[in-house]
Parts: structure tokens; C-alpha cells; sequence
């Protein structure tokens, strides 16, 4: 896969929602230095949003899987169901599988990262409605917006001691989708 933005700032000037999610100022910089300077900055956590971001829709949802599972020792039943969900549509990214992400990510409000990541996935393109004269295109920024909640809020159950760790691994994960 090919990198998509060959500066940050260009992420920016895609997303202009990114300037609400990422506390940083967007630099004129190659976008894995970029991250990096996140990582190292004193809200780590911007590095997560711009990665969520940086990704092209379906990569990012892959990726935001990858950090649920790995931040949850034991998911339960229904966060596994919607995971899975999610997953299918990344494997096999047709409309079929992305309404069946939205409709499982829109019932499953409060379910956490895992009800995120579904809606993600479901709002990633396609039409919000079943109406095929008058399709409704989920917004540009919906995915990277949901994909940012579900790592953020799947990182508030490692431990303090082991965040940074976390953070730091999440990161390198999505620089290697794109490298």
C-alpha cells in the first residue's frame, strides 16, 4: 500500500475536521515524522487521531480492530460479534458488508470501542440510507473520527505503567499498513 499524503499538513487540508481532534498544529512534514513528533509531544494521544486520519478508510478500520483486540484480554460476546463484523467488511469491502456494519454499529449504541469501530466501518462510503434515488454520502471524516474514539477509548483499560508502550506499538502498527 501506498503512502496517500506526503506531508501532515496535507491531512489537514483533507480532514479540516483533524484540526479539532489533534491539538498539535499541522506541520510541513513527511507524516511519519510527523506522528512522531506526536508521539514524543506531551499529548501522545494526537498521534492516535492522526493516524486514524493518515489511513485510507478501510486500513484504518483494520488497524482499530487490531488495537481492540489488543488492548481487551477478554471481549465479550457482543464486542467479538461486532469486531467480526467489522472485519468482513475489511476483508471483503462490498456495500453488503458495510450495511451490515452500519446497521450493527447504529443498534449497539454504548457498546464501546467495538460499537465504534462497526459504525466506522459502516459509514466509511456508500449511501446512510436505503433509499437508492436519493443516496446520502456519509461525510469524508466519519470513518477517521470513529476509528480515532475507538482506539482512544480502547487505550482507557491499559494500565498507566503500560500505556506509552501501548501507544507507541498502536502507532508503529498503522506507519507499517502504509509503508
Amino acid at each position: 500500500m501506498r503512502l496517500r499524503f506526503t506531508s501532515a499538513i496535507q491531512v489537514f487540508e483533507a480532514f479540516p475536521s483533524a484540526r479539532d481532534d489533534i491539538e498539535h498544529e499541522p506541520a510541513d512534514l513527511h507524516p511519519f515524522v510527523f506522528v512522531r513528533q506526536l508521539q514524543d509531544s506531551t499529548m501522545p494521544e494526537d498521534a492516535i487521531g492522526f493516524c486514524a486520519y493518515l489511513l485510507p478508510r478501510r486500513e484504518a478500520v483494520k488497524w482499530a480492530c487490531q488495537c481492540i483486540r489488543q488492548t481487551r484480554a477478554n471481549i465479550d460476546s457482543e464486542s467479538s460479534r461486532l469486531l467480526g463484523i467489522a472485519e468482513i467488511w475489511v476483508e471483503n469491502p462490498v456495500d453488503e458488508n458495510r450495511r451490515l456494519a452500519l446497521e450493527a454499529g447504529t443498534a449497539a449504541v454504548g457498546v464501546g470501542p467495538a460499537g465504534w469501530i462497526a459504525l466506522a466501518a459502516g459509514w466509511s462510503g456508500g449511501s446512510l440510507v436505503g433509499e437508492p434515488n436519493q443516496p446520502v454520502a456519509p461525510p469524508p471524516h466519519m470513518t477517521s473520527q470513529l476509528v480515532r474514539a475507538a482506539v482512544l477509548t480502547s487505550l482507557a483499560v491499559v494500565a498507566p505503567k503500560q500505556r506509552r508502550d501501548f501507544l507507541n506499538g498502536a502507532v508503529q502498527a498503522a506507519v507499517d499498513l502504509v509503508s
